[in-house]
């Protein structure tokens, strides 16, 4: 496992190693090798979010490219699939994105695209973090890079989500509520759906660098649904603070998760061909009842780990168009090359308008089984198999369950804590399960729950 690249990326408090700015500068010199073997005479773009050590990550890692001879081009704040995006449209060699994502502004961190705008492999990221280990001096015959401010080049991005948005779209005048995060979607969100003639209601949209993802957000998306109650919006949308999920809420002011929208989005594309009888795909997390549906339509499925890169790569294989996590990645592989919040957005806007039905109605393709996950800091990440107690208490819990449900118990991937998933036929019984599980994890090598969400 690396020491430093988890599920999506670096990324760790900032002053914490490796997320300090002289750790920063020699990473962006390994990228800047790496990345010379892509495309040698090429820039590598870099873009953040909006958290308070944007600019200090940023400018080190651009020093670092431009020290071992790269030319960089910073775009300043623009999503996470932005960048992605750019990557292709600028010609770049790479693209890099300083964002921690949905964590808070304490934390940073460092996701990297190949110059298709792909995130790069697990084995891409060996290679880099053999550079940065490996801290090479610079030849004094390397003439430095050049740096370069463009941040208007952000709006061929805009434009590019303008372009998705149906030739028959028929909702001119939808009333929706955007939850910006305080992040990453801050400064484009209103434009971009203003530009398809909705009438938007912006909140948590004035980023001050410390308010990102803070009490807002697709992590909390309480808010957005007393929003769009009050308004009597048609929807709303809530994105993460760089941008790469979104989470929305119904006409009735249901929150509906990603495996809710993956499965409007899957049942709409079945009936107009656009699935090419290829399969969706989910991750392990992905809610029983989204399996359930899928299977209902002859819908193929796969199911990979946890990560979007890895849904990515799994759909790449076998030709999908769909596929993303519940967390709310949602992935269209024939617009673009990652997850992104606004281009999810607009196509379950597309489907409103083709459908002519409220989301309410067109999420109820979906009996979403009771689930409890429970997020349990931890100080260590042993192998979970060689913890007896909690194998001893899983046995017993998929006993309770039998074929109605599933236990899920594995560790975050990017901050320290494991996950405690139950699933299953009643919200009592998977409550309780996953209370118990909790508890014997704590027991074993952590702390207090964080969190519990249904």
């Amino acid at each position: 496992m690396s020491e430093w690249f988890g599920t999506d990326g670096i990324r760790r408090a900032v002053h914490e190693y490796p997320m300090t700015a002289d750790t920063v500068l020699l990473i962006g010199m390994a990228i800047g090798r790496y990345a010379h073997s892509w495309k040698a005479a090429a820039p590598i773009v870099i873009g953040t979010d909006t958290r308070q050590s944007k600019d200090m990550f940023a400018h080190a890692l651009a020093a670092g490219i431009s020290a071992v001879g790269t030319d960089v081009i910073l775009l300043g704040v623009v999503p996470t699939p932005g960048v992605a995006f750019l990557v292709r449209h600028l010609g770049a060699a790479a693209g890099v994105v300083v964002s921690a994502s949905h964590n808070p502004y304490t934390d940073n961190g460092i996701k990297i695209f190949d110059s298709s705008g792909f995130k790069i492999s697990r084995k891409q990221e060996e290679a880099i973090e053999a550079l940065i280990i490996e801290a090479a001096p610079v030849p004094g015959s390397t003439e430095p890079g050049t740096i370069r401010y463009e941040p208007q080049a952000v709006s061929a991005y805009r434009d590019f989500l303008l372009n998705t948005v149906a030739s028959d779209f028929q909702l001119p005048g939808i009333r929706i509520v955007l939850d910006c995060a305080n992040g990453a979607a801050s400064a484009f969100a209103r434009e971009v759906f203003e530009g398809i003639w909705a009438r938007v209601d912006c909140i948590h949209d004035r980023p001050d660098g410390k308010n990102i993802n803070e009490g807002c957000g697709s992590e909390h998306p309480k808010t957005l649904a007393e929003r769009v109650l009050q308004r009597r919006a048609a929807v709303g949308f809530a994105f993460d603070g760089d941008a790469d999920r979104v989470v929305a809420v119904d006409d009735t002011g249901t929150v509906l998760t990603g495996d809710q929208l993956i499965a409007v989005c899957a049942d709409h594309f079945r009936k107009t061909g656009r699935l090419r009888a290829k399969p969706v795909v989910t991750t392990v997390m992905s809610n029983v009842g989204l399996h359930s549906m899928l299977k209902e339509r002859h819908i193929p499925h796969i199911v990979c780990k946890v990560g979007d890169r890895n849904v990515m790569e799994a759909m790449k294989s076998c030709g999908s168009v769909l596929g993303g996590e519940d967390s709310g990645h949602i992935l269209f592989l024939d617009r673009h090359t990652t997850g992104d919040g606004m281009l999810s957005a607009i196509e379950i806007l597309n489907v409103l308008s083709a459908e002519d039905k409220p989301l309410s109605e067109l999420a109820a393709v979906m009996t979403v089984f009771p689930q409890a996950l429970i997020n349990v800091p931890v100080k260590a990440k042993p192998d979970l198999n060689t913890l007896p107690d909690l194998q001893a208490d899983i046995r017993q819990a998929e006993e309770r369950l039998g074929a109605e449900g599933r236990v899920l118990i594995r560790y975050s991937g990017t901050q320290p804590m494991c996950r405690v998933m139950v699933e299953g036929p009643s919200k009592s019984l998977v409550f309780y399960l996953a209370e118990t599980l909790a508890a014997s994890v704590r027991r074993e090598i952590g702390e207090a729950v964080v969190e519990g969400r249904r």
